[in-house]
């Protein structure tokens, strides 16, 4: 009997081992690449709008301080940061006739106001046409750390994570980069290799070290793989430009950068920071840049100048600008 009850237990073991080893090769089998290949995978129709800016370019559209953009890709439609004020990329993406009632995801990539502030006005608004609408939230761990000031809590975050997850949304916090969908990589918390300091906050953040300078150590953006090279997405650029195209170029080494999308964070820059990014962005052969947000004016021309593109290939953004791959940048007449 004893025997018997000992073939039983092995025979136990050996099952689950074996249901173990089974379920990858069963997950593959049913069409869910490893990581690597779906970081790899191209993405062959790409366009991105841009919903929240300082500058309209057009007829259409509201300016303010502040950026969104909207990702449509291989069927798949997710919004990149919600803008500064409560109402500016719910009418702006009325007037420019886009429906974002079906977008589930959105991206934030840092804590600022100015990224953050539509959040709950869209949720609330698109749910009540779908109640998946902007249900899931990408963030990077740090996003939700306390930033004391003297007039209070100074991270809006923390009372909109409350708000949110109270409508059924859901925080997806990441400590490392992270495939969103076959060719999309998000970055999660970049190194800061080279010494950038591409922010103006000059406040603490507590992070689990104590209380430390605020570097917004959360700020991530978005990698795409297309045909063409990477297209890269940034809400303020505030890990820098350079870090962030290094970074990224970690994970696609031979990959040229064929676009850079968003705010750059570079109207305080001297000249001698702008000819640094400037050259720098030369080597990882960009070749496209939609300027939008804090990248600022006069920073986006010398950047241009620089690298001896065309007014087509780098563009001031304004709200309704698009990107679109094979194409390139679309703008209203008041940034061509």
């Amino acid at each position: 009997m004893r025997k018997i009850r000992i073939a039983v237990a092995i025979g136990a073991i050996l099952l689950a081992l074996s249901l173990l080893m089974i379920t990858p090769r069963h997950a593959a089998a049913q069409g869910a690449p490893a990581p690597g290949q779906a970081a790899h995978a191209q993405i062959k129709n790409l366009k991105v709008t841009v919903l929240s800016t300082m500058l309209v370019g057009d007829r259409v559209g509201l300016g303010e301080w502040g950026f969104s953009a909207l990702l449509e890709a291989d069927g798949h439609r997710i919004l990149i940061d919600t803008g500064g004020h409560p109402d500016t990329v719910l009418q702006n993406a009325r007037d420019l006739k886009i429906d974002l009632s079906n977008v589930t995801e959105v991206i934030l990539t840092h804590n600022h106001w100015d990224h953050v502030r539509g959040l709950m006005t869209l949720r609330k608004e698109m749910m009540k046409k779908n109640p998946a609408a902007l249900s899931v939230a990408h963030v990077a761990r740090g996003i939700f750390y306390s930033r004391p000031s003297a007039h209070g809590e100074d991270n809006d975050m923390i009372a909109i994570r409350k708000e949110y997850e109270a409508t059924g949304g859901k925080f997806v916090e990441h400590d490392g980069p992270a495939v969103i969908f076959p060719g999309a990589w998000l970055t999660g918390p970049i190194p800061r290799k080279y010494p950038e300091r591409n922010w103006s906050v000059s406040g603490k953040v507590l992070t689990p070290q104590g209380l430390v300078e605020d570097t917004i150590p959360e700020d991530q953006s978005l990698v795409l793989n297309t045909a063409e090279g990477m297209v890269v997405i940034t809400g303020c650029g505030h890990a820098g430009i350079v870090n962030i195209l290094t970074f990224a170029r970690g994970e696609f080494p031979d990959e040229p950068v064929h676009a850079v999308l968003g705010g750059l964070h570079l109207f305080p820059a001297s000249d001698e920071q702008l000819n640094w990014t400037a050259d720098m962005l030369k080597e990882f052969k960009m070749t496209n840049l939609l300027a939008a947000h804090c990248t600022g004016m006069e920073a986006t021309y010398r950047i241009r100048q620089r690298l001896g593109l065309s007014r087509k290939a780098v563009v001031v953004g304004t709200v309704g600008s698009t990107f679109i791959l094979g194409e390139g940048i679309h703008t209203g007449p008041l940034a061509q």
